[in-house]
């Protein structure tokens, strides 16, 4: 078969994980002569980024329309190469290329009848622990631990918490806050998994972030994510050889190089890694191996619509670099109405994925009410 058509589609919603603020992706789909359909996601956030991302999918359409689709890796090459002048593997390009790619990853799937998972090779893991990915909003730290108690009740293995984000929580601007939030939410969940992320409100430097990571100590958090922003080698060197906790960065990188840029400076433990931004599936798969090559975590991104989810899904569990999956507690229209199957979890593993591609059906109708270009 060949590719008929690439249409790329901007869209808005509402996410309750983040203080209910309207976010933004631009959406693509993939359709062939024979009426077979992908869907991809370029993770823009923003609508301007969205609108811009529409524009450069819809220049790269024509390396694509034509196409074969079972040659994913050639038409990712082509998108590499063509766009060296405005993006040379970074920037809104990255994004572009990430929402086609997933897209030909979930029309290859559904052509060839085989999950997403069964393209890339199989698990490498055979079960994939679940943890919550929410931000802290609230002024009372104790109510937040009883959110977070809620959240986990059904089983998650662990709980990541945004700091400086939208909201009365004021967390990471004061050490004795901080040091009182992370004891009260260890009380609170036992010996799960506790993972704190830096939001870009947040300035600490080096010695603001030594004295909290070690105070952060007696309370096992399991990673401490973005303290320094997303480069500082020398600052991260610093941070981590004063440190017992693990390092974790690298989610604003572009591509694999940028991936294996930071983790042979020895300064990173986790990498941060989206489907959605860092040149779609093939460019996850090729950040994770260098993880995986340097003995370092590799942990999807996984805070945007159902598409980057169940894409994040396969990923985690075919990458052996992969170790948890997390997931947004609370769903909202982007993950609940935009698909049939959302990912989901059983006790507090993440559920197997199934079905030709992604293994996801896309409510057209939603997506076409949410445009932000009509």
């Amino acid at each position: 078969m060949t590719i008929r058509s690439v249409e790329a589609i901007p869209v808005a919603y509402p996410e309750p994980n983040d203080h209910s603020r309207l976010r933004s992706v631009c959406l693509v789909k993939i359709t062939t002569e024979d009426g077979a359909v992908g869907w991809g996601e370029c993770c823009t956030y923003f609508p301007e980024a969205s609108r811009a991302a529409k524009a450069l999918v819809d220049g790269l359409a024509e390396l694509v329309v034509g196409k074969d689709e079972m040659h994913i890796h050639t038409i990712w090459l082509a998108l590499k190469e063509h766009s060296w002048w405005y993006g040379n593997g970074a920037g809104i390009a990255s994004l572009a290329i990430s929402g086609i790619d997933i897209a030909l990853w979930d029309l290859k799937g559904k052509v060839l009848g085989r999950s997403l998972l069964d393209l890339l090779g199989g698990p490498a893991n055979e079960r994939m622990p679940a943890v919550a990915s929410i931000h802290g909003t609230k002024a009372s730290i104790p109510a937040m631990a009883e959110d977070i108690q809620r959240y986990l009740a059904d089983g998650m293995q662990g709980v990541k918490i945004g700091f400086g984000k939208r909201g009365d929580a004021h967390l990471g601007f004061d050490h004795n806050r901080d040091v009182e939030f992370v004891r009260t939410v260890r009380d609170a969940i036992g010996d799960k998994r506790l993972m704190i992320d830096l939001g870009i409100k947040n300035f600490w430097d080096v010695p603001t972030a030594i004295q909290r990571a070690r105070a952060f100590e007696d309370y096992r958090v399991h990673w401490l994510e973005e303290p320094l922003g997303d480069h500082d080698p020398a600052g991260y060197k610093a941070l981590r050889a004063a440190t017992s906790l693990k390092i974790g960065y690298g989610e604003k990188e572009w591509n694999h190089k940028g991936v294996e840029k930071i983790v042979t400076t020895g300064t990173v433990d986790v990498v941060g890694l989206d489907p959605g931004r860092i040149e779609g599936i093939t460019g996850f798969l090729k950040a994770a191996e260098i993880c995986h090559a340097h003995r370092r975590q590799a942990n999807a991104h996984n805070f945007s619509t159902a598409i980057v989810s169940a894409a994040s899904q396969a990923l985690s569990f075919a990458c052996p670099a992969c170790k948890e999956l997390e997931l947004q507690p609370v769903y909202g229209p982007a993950q609940a109405d935009l698909v049939d199957k959302p990912v989901w979890h059983t006790n507090g593993w993440i559920n197997r994925p199934e079905g030709p591609g992604l293994g996801i059906a896309i409510n057209e109708d939603l997506v076409q009410s949410a445009r932000l270009d009509q």
